[in-house]
């Protein structure tokens, strides 16, 4: 699809701004950002954004939280949880839904976000796996983030020492699962995750396969030392990235989603 509609405006007029506003990362795909962003624009809902600033303390307290994205509509309670933004883009703009009615579907969707998006979920373990890499002195072309990044995010995010090769096992085990369920869906004839429609869990894939092979410098501008973390993969990791989590990604952006992405 063609690029975004998403307007970029100063924080100050962020807080004047009436609707539907979001904090977001500026100058790489995080892809809890992109998500949003990208289920915001599916559902063609107006919104205004504005870059994260982790040093501001009014933006902080605006916003109730020192992390992207942040999303905000008029007057309510900011949200940064992945299921609160995408429950309150269901509510803004029922239709085109992107998760079931039915209960058990639904279930399952639910599921499948958390596996992707949720805590020590596919992005958290695989974040936490290059802090492990940092913090035991992995450069960015093997995957691991700059020491002082490392230490800042491992406190923020919850990192173990002794859980350091779980992060990498636990990315593999959610990214075969991933592959698994795409697979048995291609065979049955299908392009989505859940039926043969679009789905948040569509979304959330195809957005966090940027932690692992972003794409191209011509629909992804980002910063490249980001870039060389992000595309730093281990044997097994590589192994276990299938193509069709790939394919399935270029699909989904293809169709449903805008490039080239706003960093």
């Amino acid at each position: 699809m063609q690029s975004s509609d998403i307007q970029y405006i100063d924080f100050e007029q962020a807080q004047q701004q009436a609707g539907l506003r979001m904090i977001v990362v500026k100058g790489l795909p995080s892809p809890w950002g992109e998500a949003a962003k990208g289920i915001f624009q599916f559902k063609q809902l107006e919104c205004f954004a504005t870059y994260h600033d982790p040093a501001s303390r009014e933006m902080s307290a605006w916003s109730g939280s020192r992390s992207a994205p942040v999303a905000i509509y008029n007057n309510e309670a900011p949200l940064s949880g992945w299921l609160d933004i995408l429950l309150l883009a269901e509510r803004l703009a029922p239709t085109p839904a992107l998760l079931p009615k039915d209960p058990a579907k639904r279930e399952v969707a639910l599921t499948l976000c958390n596996d992707i998006c949720g805590e020590m979920g596919l992005g958290w373990s695989r974040r936490l796996d290059s802090v492990h890499k940092g913090l035991n002195g992995k450069s960015l072309a093997e995957g691991g983030y700059p020491q002082p990044i490392a230490g800042y995010l491992a406190k923020k995010y919850g990192y173990q020492e002794t859980q350091g090769s779980y992060y990498n096992e636990h990315t593999i085990k959610l990214l075969k699962q991933l592959s698994e369920k795409l697979l048995t869906q291609q065979t049955a004839g299908k392009k989505y995750y859940l039926g043969d429609t679009l789905s948040a869990v569509d979304i959330y894939s195809a957005t966090f396969m940027a932690c692992f092979k972003p794409l191209p410098d011509e629909q992804c501008a980002m910063q490249q030392p980001i870039r060389t973390i992000f595309e730093a993969l281990d044997k097994k990791t590589k192994a276990a990235l299938d193509p069709i989590l790939l394919e399935h990604r270029d699909f989904i952006y293809s169709q449903h989603l805008a490039l080239p992405l706003s960093l």
